[in-house]
C-alpha cells in the first residue's frame, strides 16, 4: 500500500496516511504504526549487486531501505510537531519473556511519552526459520504484546471478498463472526510485488486476534479518511469486520509465541476437564508422562493420549518434581488456570 509499482515508497500515500495518524492522536487515541517498505527501498536505492546471495541482498536492502523509510516517516510526521521513533523486531523478541517485556516497556514508554512508534521486523538480521511471515503477523504480535483496543490492517483492497476481487460480482464480506470457518475458501493465495504475505495471511492473524478477545478491521488504505471512518464507526465505511471473542489475558496471549521447553500427556478426563465449559487447571492426577528438561516457570506442551495437541502452559514445578509427583491428587496444580492457552 506504501511502495510504488517501480519500489519506490509512496510518499503521498505515506503523508496522508501520517495525518491521519496525527489526527487520531489529537483525539486522545494512542497510535502503534506497523509498516514494511524497507526491502523494497532499499532495492531501489542501492539496485542488486552482482554477487549477492538472496538472504545477503535481502539484508543489504533492508539496512540501506530502514534509513531512507525511517528518515521519510520522520520527516512527515515533523511537519505536524510529533516526533516517531523506529522499533525493529524479531521473533525472539517474542518467544522469550524477558525480551518479550522488556519490548512492551519500551513501546509503552513511547506512548507515555507521546512518541509515534513505526515498527518493522529487523530484516537485515533476521533468518528464514526465525522471520514473521510478514508484517501482518507482527501486527498481530504487537497487538497481542500491547492489549490493544484493535487492530487495523489496511490493504489496497476494500476487504475480503466472497470471491475474487476481480471479479465484478464479488463483494465484500462486511463481518466475520468467532469460528466462522468457510471464508478462507474465497481467498486467493496471491501476494503483491514486495511483500511475503497475502490477503490469506490477514484473515488467518485477524481471526486470531480476534478469538483472544480483540476487534480486526481489514480496509482499504487508498480510501480517505479510512482510520477516523473505522474508529468513528461511520455508517456506510466499507470493509471487513472481525467480531471479537472472549478477551484473552495478555500473558496467555504471549504463550502461544514462546519456547516450548517440555512436553506433559495427559489422560482422557484431564485432557475433558481442559477442554470443557468451565475453567480448568492442569492437575498432577491427570498426567501421564512428562517428557524433556524445563524449570519451574518455563512453559510445556499439552497432548492428549493420542498425541493431538491441546494447549500451552506455564509449569509449577521443575520436570523431575513434575515426574514424581505424577498421579498425586494433593498437589498444587502442574497448570495454573491463569497459565493455560488453549487451542482455539
Amino acid at each position: 500500500m506504501l511502495t510504488l509499482a517501480d519500489g519506490h515508497p509512496d510518499e503521498l500515500q505515506m503523508s496522508r496516511m501520517v495525518a491521519q495518524i496525527v489526527s487520531l492522536r489529537e483525539k486522545g487515541i494512542e497510535v502503534l504504526l506497523i509498516s514494511s517498505g524497507a526491502v523494497a527501498a532499499g532495492r531501489k536505492v542501492i539496485g542488486t549487486p552482482r554477487d549477492g546471495d538472496p538472504v545477503s541482498c535481502r539484508q543489504l536492502w533492508a539496512s540501506v531501505g530502514q534509513v531512507y523509510l525511517i528518515r521519510l516517516y520522520n520527516e512527515l510526521f515533523a511537519r505536524y510537531g510529533v516526533i516517531s521513533s523506529q522499533v525493529l523486531a524479531t521473533k525472539e523478541d517474542f518467544r522469550d519473556r524477558r525480551h518479550f517485556l522488556n519490548m512492551r516497556n519500551c513501546l509503552e514508554t513511547l506512548l507515555r511519552n507521546q512518541v509515534i512508534p513505526i515498527i518493522n521486523e529487523n530484516d537485515a538480521v533476521s533468518v528464514n526459520e526465525l522471520m514473521f511471515t510478514d508484517n501482518d503477523e507482527l501486527s498481530g504480535l504487537i497487538t497481542d504484546m500491547m492489549n490493544s483496543d484493535a487492530l487495523i490492517i489496511l490493504s489496497n483492497i476494500d476487504g475480503i471478498y466472497n470471491g475474487s476481487p476481480a471479479d465484478a460480482a464479488s463483494k465484500v464480506i462486511p463481518v466475520i463472526e468467532p469460528h466462522q470457518n468457510t471464508v478462507s475458501k474465497f481467498i486467493a493465495p496471491a501476494k503483491s510485488s514486495f511483500g511475503r504475505g497475502g490477503m490469506l495471511t490477514k484473515f488467518s492473524i485477524a481471526r486470531r486476534v480476534a478469538a483472544s478477545g480483540v476487534p480486526v478491521h481489514i480496509a482499504n488504505g487508498f480510501t480517505d479518511h479510512i482510520l477516523e471512518n473505522i474508529i468513528t464507526q461511520k455508517e456506510g465505511t466499507v470493509q471487513t469486520y472481525f467480531v471479537p471473542g472472549r478477551k484473552t489475558a495478555t500473558f496467555k496471549k504471549w504463550l502461544p509465541h514462546t519456547t516450548v521447553k517440555g512436553t506433559v500427556q495427559i489422560n482422557r478426563g484431564a485432557a475433558e476437564r481442559l477442554t470443557g465449559q468451565q475453567a480448568s487447571s492442569l492437575l498432577l492426577v491427570g498426567v501421564v508422562r512428562i517428557e524433556g528438561s524445563f524449570l519451574s516457570g518455563d512453559v510445556v506442551r499439552i497432548i492428549d493420549e493420542q498425541d493431538n495437541h491441546i494447549g500451552l502452559g506455564r509449569s509449577e514445578y521443575n520436570a523431575d518434581t513434575a515426574r514424581k509427583k505424577i498421579g498425586e491428587r494433593n498437589s498444587k496444580p502442574l497448570i495454573h488456570y491463569d497459565y493455560l492457552y488453549l487451542n482455539q
